[in-house]
This record gives structure tokens, sequence and C-alpha cells, in this order.
């Protein structure tokens, strides 16, 4: 199992703006916490769920809760 590094918010958006952008998850299971909490360009947990297997398995990702 590999290490899960933790990023500053600054490191973050570094990421995010790279090519290719990491994708950027926020990790509620919830809708209304999703709606309340979510950072612009980020998809919610099931929505990332769903699309798992068709993803790039070489883009990085980014999990967050606010």
């Amino acid at each position: 199992m590999a290490d899960v590094a933790r990023i500053s918010p600054k490191e973050a958006k570094q990421h995010l703006s790279a090519e290719p952008g990491a994708l950027l998850v926020c990790a509620y299971d919830d809708p209304e916490k999703f709606r309340q909490n979510h950072l612009e360009g980020s998809i919610p947990l099931d929505e990332f769920e769903s699309r798992a297997d068709s993803l790039d398995k070489d883009r990085e990702l980014i999990f967050y809760c606010a």
C-alpha cells in the first residue's frame, strides 16, 4: 500500500493548475455537505466512485473535506 501524502492548500492549488491537473474530490458522501463545502472544480465522492474505473490511472487525485 502506498503512503498518502498530505499537502498544503497552496501545494494543492499548484497541483490543480499543473498539466495534467489533479482531480479534486470532495470526500463528503452527503450531497448537502458537498453543496455547502465544495471547492470550485471539485467532484463529489459518489461521482468519483462511479467514474473510478474510467479515470486516467496516472492522474493525481486530491481528496479533501472542509
